[in-house]
């Protein structure tokens, strides 16, 4: 374990700022604030940190996407903004939410160092609107950064301005897509955006817009006060650093789990206890609902972004659903497309309509009452949204449908066979209070 974003989870007082400056917090700011905005760029980008929100894209390289001087026209730059999406509601996810309660300034410390580095006066922190005490807990670690002068006006004497905005979302599984997550912002409902342009060029307010996740920007401050070659010492080479593992499921110590890049699933049940007492590892996904789920033979993939592609998933959020031999998989996928089809957004037809036949395939299988055509009757519907909707959380929808059917297609055709489920319901449910 490397615990670095975690390593002071367990101080009750963790979250305030007398707290945090005891922690080392607030130390790699001066040195941002002394360094020329692009040199902060270029750490960020030769530290090779990777977007911890699920598509893993180099975070320095998407600032630097950010347009800087006079637009070619000869008219002024717009405003620029940094907007940090904390709307985790991924089925399994559960890393960011504890992060900003535990330490919020390490997120404070993070948004104000990248503002700089894009050259946006203005950041917004977009939150889940559910989870209230996450909500005040930011408010007022917001408000002590002000009262200490690391927000506001030239901030440490530097000259450089910055006002953060804590906003709390209505609970809309899409706006954690970045582009409706802005549309969001604006006060319009959540809907993802046609791109080109993409919200580096025209973003909140058709102004350029970086979108970072709560995790990533929380790594910035370590990277400057510690240097690229400390960041890059975790990790692989092409996924460098540490980053959070969320374990649920049946497990038998679920939990966060800090570690570097590359680290095995293997490895990481070591560390948790297992899978519980006296059941086997049946699937498992590596980064989440929507990314395709892997098995137990599939233990020793790296936990990287290369390793887990290669072997035909995404790292994602690195939310490591873990279920053991009493589950139905056919059940889970039926949960998780449920969650999907209450979810789309409506705006484009493939996810739409698609997710809601996938229930009703899925419901007609799960109660016995299934026909042989019914499993190529998925894997259509499936392809029918894979690639084809507005936005990739049509493929996030597809994706546990075409892995099921890839790895367990005979307990899918065990269900029509028997006409009934062939697991217990008491035992077989994930959320069933025996699995907890």
């Amino acid at each position: 374990m490397t615990p670095v974003l975690s390593k002071h989870w367990a101080d009750p007082e963790g979250w305030t700022l007398a707290a945090y400056r005891r922690q080392g917090g607030y130390q790699a700011l001066p040195k941002a604030l002394r360094m020329q905005p692009d040199e902060v760029i270029a750490t960020v980008k030769d530290s090779g940190l990777r977007g911890r929100g699920g598509a893993g894209f180099p975070t320095g390289m998407k600032w630097g996407f950010i347009p800087q001087g006079p637009g070619p026209d000869g008219a002024p730059v717009k405003p620029h903004y940094l907007v940090v999406n904390a709307d985790e509601s991924e089925p399994g996810t559960c890393k960011d939410i504890p992060l900003m309660l535990a330490t919020p300034h390490t997120l404070i410390e993070g948004v104000i160092i990248a503002a700089y580095a894009i050259r946006a006066s203005h950041a917004f922190i977009y939150v889940r609107g559910e989870v209230v005490n996450v909500l005040r807990r930011l408010q007022a670690a917001v408000g002590q950064a002000y009262a200490a002068g690391y927000l506001g006006t030239n901030i440490q004497g530097s000259g450089f301005d910055l006002e953060i905005v804590v906003h709390a979302g209505a609970g809309a599984y899409i706006c954690g897509e970045e582009t409706a997550l802005l549309d969001s912002l604006e006060g319009r409902r959540g809907q993802p955006r046609l791109r080109p342009p993409f919200p580096a060029v025209a973003g909140l307010y058709a102004c350029p817009t970086v979108v970072n996740n709560v995790e990533s920007i929380a790594s910035v401050p370590s990277i400057i006060a510690n240097g690229v070659e400390w960041f890059r010492s975790f990790g692989t080479e092409k996924s460098p650093g540490f980053t959070l593992y969320s374990l649920s499921g049946h497990v038998t110590r679920p939990g966060q789990y800090e570690a570097p890049l590359g680290i095995t699933l293997r490895e990481l049940l070591t560390y948790a206890g297992g899978v519980r007492k006296g059941h086997t590892l049946k699937f498992w996904t590596p980064g989440g609902s929507s990314t395709p789920i892997f098995t137990d033979e599939h233990l020793d993939v790296a936990l990287d972004y290369e390793g887990v592609s290669a072997a035909g998933s995404m790292l994602g959020t690195k939310a490591l659903q873990i279920f053991d031999d009493t589950t139905c998989v056919v059940r889970a996928v039926l949960r998780w497309t449920e969650f999907y089809a209450h979810e789309s957004c409506g705006k484009c037809t493939p996810c739409r309509e698609g997710t809601y036949w996938l229930v009703q395939l899925l419901q007609r299988l799960e109660n016995g009452q299934g026909h042989e055509t019914d499993l190529d009757k998925l894997a259509d519907i499936a392809d029918n949204i894979n690639g084809k909707s507005f936005c990739a959380l049509g493929d996030g929808a597809a994706s546990p449908i075409f892995s099921s059917l890839k790895y367990f297609r005979d307990e899918y055709a065990e269900h029509i066979r028997l006409g009934a489920c062939p697991f217990d319901p008491a035992r077989s449910t994930f959320w069933a209070e025996g699995a907890r």
